[in-house]
């Protein structure tokens, strides 16, 4: 067996061990590989960069999800952006509310990919009658769609390469025009130990164009040396201030089980590390 090597921030490494490989190979974008761990299961990698893995994305897809979805009182259109994979799709299909969810997916080889070695992960999500997938530019859809969605997930690969508009103000104001009324916009932000400016920036540019602009953290293993932040934008500044109590009879309503989110850990997310609260005041 070989050793997988991560190499993603400056100084710093990490190793994978690859106990089976099962796929390698190209697609229109980029460099993709898919691989087994004993620890962590199938590993999607693309251009070298770890994505997603069996082992803990419950963590990622449930938090990204879940607290925007569970946030808004009544959702009923979602706009996924990126998401390849299908894992943020799958979990977002778990509320009774949505009646459709339309995906925008640059990259159809991760599609594939998702589909022949990750059904653990999307469970069958892209069939689903209230899928709507597009293969297409992202950023382009949110600036010409007239469609309009109550929240909208951005899940990018990091500032880099095609992943780079994701993370630009232009892209989060066409996203805002996207929204409904009261809408909320989540993002991936990086680790911000070792991304602080990636948060930096696009909290500011939340904040210029919303009239709430803030972060959440998780734990991800698998995104390693330090704590995850994802990007919370809406003009409904009390959408994160949902009591407890709310949040605990929408999640029983539901009636899905999950392996990380709880209406506990939905609102301490928004508890930050000081170094954190720095980088976004």
């Amino acid at each position: 067996m070989e050793w997988f090597t991560e190499v993603l921030h400056a100084d710093l490494a990490q190793q994978l061990k690859v106990r089976e490989l099962l796929y390698e190979g190209r697609t229109r974008f980029q460099d993709a590989k898919v691989f087994s761990n004993g620890r962590l299961g199938k590993v999607l990698v693309l251009d070298n960069v770890v994505q997603t893995t069996l082992g803990d994305e419950f963590v990622y897809h449930e938090m990204l999800a879940h607290v925007p979805l569970f946030s808004h009182q009544n959702p009923r259109r979602a706009l996924i952006i990126g998401g390849g994979d299908g894992g943020l799709l799958e979990e977002a299909l778990k509320h009774p509310s949505i009646e459709a969810v339309t995906m925008v997916e640059l990259d159809d080889g991760v599609v594939d990919l998702a589909k022949a070695h990750f059904q653990e992960l999307n469970r069958g999500a892209f069939d689903d009658p209230r899928t709507n997938l597009i293969i297409g530019d992202g950023a382009k859809f949110v600036a010409e769609t007239e469609d309009r969605f109550d929240v909208i997930l951005v899940d990018s690969t990091d500032p880099q390469g095609p992943g780079e508009v994701l993370f630009s103000k232009a892209f989060y104001a066409n996203c805002k025009r996207a929204l409904t009324p009261g809408g909320v916009l989540a993002t991936q932000n990086g680790v911000p130990f070792l991304q602080g400016a990636e948060l930096t920036g696009s909290v500011a540019h939340f904040r210029a164009l919303f009239n709430e602009g803030a972060a959440y953290v998780i734990t991800v293993p698998t995104y390693a040396f330090g704590m995850m932040a994802l990007g919370w934008a809406t003009d409904d500044a009390s959408l994160r201030q949902v009591p407890l109590e709310t949040l605990e009879a929408r999640f029983a309503a539901a009636a899905f089980e999950t392996q990380y989110y709880t209406p506990e850990v939905h609102k301490a997310a928004f508890a930050l590390p000081m170094y954190v609260k720095r980088l976004i005041e």
